[in-house]
């Protein structure tokens, strides 16, 4: 007698294939829109400001959002440089990855058994505050690398540095340059000269913890050396 055959477990497994591909390309096409879009369009909200204001909400606060979209012609040109002396230094020239940075930083974390020290470009951080979570997952970073690499294909390095200064976590519940200029200096972000916009800088690693207004003397040294490196740049 001629074992009979199961006539749905091969059709079953190839349509779920099938499915899975056609996900994944629309995953794919729709992060390709996503940011072709969005190298356009001044940008709304991000992941990480939801995120603020839900943390606000559940520890009963009330929510807490300035930000104000402004053009990079509406931005000075100091805070552009702090932020290039501060964070990457090599800006300009990659795509979208300093691998020295990298290197130096892997040395370092292996020495202190820690992985204190990042590496993360202009670009990266762009990728992640606007596409993505704060998180130190393999996934996270996998999709941070991926979306660099799109806004550094279809993007200019001027837009890039435009959404970077008005996506910007600068303080609790501030995003973006132009309304920490506000805040800080009660002055626009085009106006914000070498010494306010490289404190500005100093600050953006924790800028829920320091204030530009009253700087600590860590975050003055940290200034110091940023108005060193503009002055390198010859800026």
């Amino acid at each position: 007698m001629k074992k009979k055959q199961n006539k749905f477990s091969f059709p079953t497994l190839k349509n779920f294939g099938r499915w899975i591909r056609n996900l994944f390309l629309a995953l794919f096409g729709f992060s390709i829109i996503l940011v072709i879009l969005a190298r356009f369009l001044p940008i709304p909200i991000t992941p990480l400001m939801v995120i603020r204001n839900v943390e606000r909400i559940s520890e009963d606060k009330p929510l807490r959002m300035k930000k104000k979209w402004v053009p990079i012609e509406e931005i000075s040109p100091n805070i552009v440089n702090a932020v290039i002396a501060s964070e990457d230094n090599k800006f300009m020239e990659h795509w979208g990855f300093d691998f020295d940075a990298i290197k130096l930083a892997a040395e370092k974390n292996k020495k202190r058994n820690s992985t204190a020290f990042g590496a993360s470009t202009i670009s990266q951080q762009t990728a992640k505050n606007l596409f993505l979570w704060p998180d130190r997952s393999w996934l996270r970073k996998g999709l941070e690398v991926y979306f660099t690499l799109l806004i550094e294909l279809f993007w200019s390095k001027e837009r890039i540095m435009e959404v970077y200064l008005n996506i910007i976590e600068m303080g609790d519940g501030i995003y973006g340059i132009e309304r920490a200029a506000n805040i800080y200096y009660d002055i626009s972000a085009s106006e914000l000269n070498r010494e306010q916009a490289a404190i500005i800088a100093a600050s953006l690693p924790s800028p829920r913890k320091y204030n530009p207004k009253n700087p600590t003397a860590y975050l003055k040294k940290r200034q110091s050396q940023i108005l060193k490196v503009m002055r390198q740049m010859g800026k």
